[in-house]
């Protein structure tokens, strides 16, 4: 196929209901199954489907999802000509906070000007699923359509596809059409553009609360599930680091649970994902729970329905037990004794 795809990542969408874990970075640099960021898997999907320009939108605290995708190296986006870009928006501005804002868009026009891709996939940022877009751009042509939106299960995924030019006059007609974003024209039944549905079979999974966050990371400990989004065909990349293998010592005991590279486990661990480099200390028991990169579990410690961010420190004689609606969330780099549960 000659037509080529641009790739377009908003990563402005702010969840309050996340806040514990956006205190220190956006949503899409949320850390996910071991060793992932959220915007690894629409990343790796636009890869995947031979995009080799990528522009990221994001609005604030993007300090962190700048040092996860650096260079893009590890999606081979660190090119000559394309590769990976990011568009902040400005400092103070009162854009809208949906997805693919125009107004965001407008603020970078000549990218779109400059690039010589004739197609355009928009994304959200904090969607998991595995999918190859050629065939969504092989239905959108054979459609005769001017937007193609990818759906699953009857709610969109807040993906879209439409050409490079009809996106740039969309951005250039704002304030005429008083369409703000992609959602305002895909929803308006008076709008002059054949508009498609693009149904998508496989795993999908909206990050857009705690609940959603807690039950999509117990999901991906079921092989079933996991197999389904991580396919050999659809890689997911990340960012690469040089760790050693994890170290399990005498006592320690692992049941249905995900441990990433460079841990060093001596307690007990059920049905929970682990991070790199993190900690269990002697005759400690975690269940149910998240505990992400660099985290440090004590001695004698219970943790059940918990979810420590990065850098926790849980001492010796913890006991935290939440339960699945409502998991106990540790913000990054915060320290829990045993005497203020007392």
């Amino acid at each position: 196929m000659n037509h080529s795809l641009l790739g377009v990542i908003d990563a402005t969408a702010y969840h309050e209901s996340l806040e514990d874990l956006l205190i220190h970075r956006s949503l899409a640099a949320v850390p996910i199954a071991g060793r992932y960021r959220l915007i690894d898997f629409v990343l790796s999907n636009m890869v995947n489907s031979g995009i080799n320009s990528v522009a990221i939108f994001p609005k604030s605290q993007y300090r962190s999802l700048m040092d996860h995708l650096g260079s893009g190296k590890d999606w081979d986006l660190n090119r000559k000509r394309d590769g990976l870009f990011f568009f902040p928006a400005p400092a103070v501005d009162t854009m809208d906070a949906e997805l693919g804002s125009f107004n965001h868009f407008a603020q970078h026009i000549d990218y779109f000007y400059r690039s010589s891709q004739e197609y355009v996939i928009i994304s959200n940022c904090y969607t998991v699923f595995s999918m190859d877009f050629i065939p969504v751009l092989e239905r959108h042509l054979e459609m005769n359509c001017d937007i193609t939106e990818i759906r699953y299960q009857g709610s969109s995924l807040e993906v879209f596809l439409l050409k490079k030019s009809l996106l740039i006059d969309l951005i250039e007609q704002r304030h005429v059409t008083g369409y703000g974003c992609m959602d305002d024209v895909v929803k308006d039944e008076t709008s002059p553009y054949t508009r498609c549905e693009y149904e998508y079979i496989g795993f999908a999974k909206k990050i857009d609360c705690i609940k959603s966050y807690y039950e999509t990371s117990m999901k991906l400990l079921h092989p079933k599930v996991w197999s389904e989004l991580f396919q050999k065909s659809l890689p997911i990349y990340t960012k690469v680091k040089d760790e050693p293998p994890t170290r399990y010592l005498k006592g320690s005991n692992v049941n249905h649970s995900m441990i990433a590279n460079g841990c060093f486990i001596e307690g007990k661990i059920r049905n929970s994902a682990i991070f790199r480099a993190v900690k269990v200390g002697k005759n400690s028991s975690i269940t149910n729970s998240i505990i992400m990169q660099k985290s440090q579990v004590g001695e004698n410690c219970v943790l059940e329905y918990v979810i420590l961010d990065k850098d926790v420190k849980i001492e010796d004689n913890v006991r935290l037990i939440g339960d699945p609606i409502n998991p106990i969330v540790i913000r990054k780099g915060m320290v829990q004794g045993a005497l203020m549960n007392s």
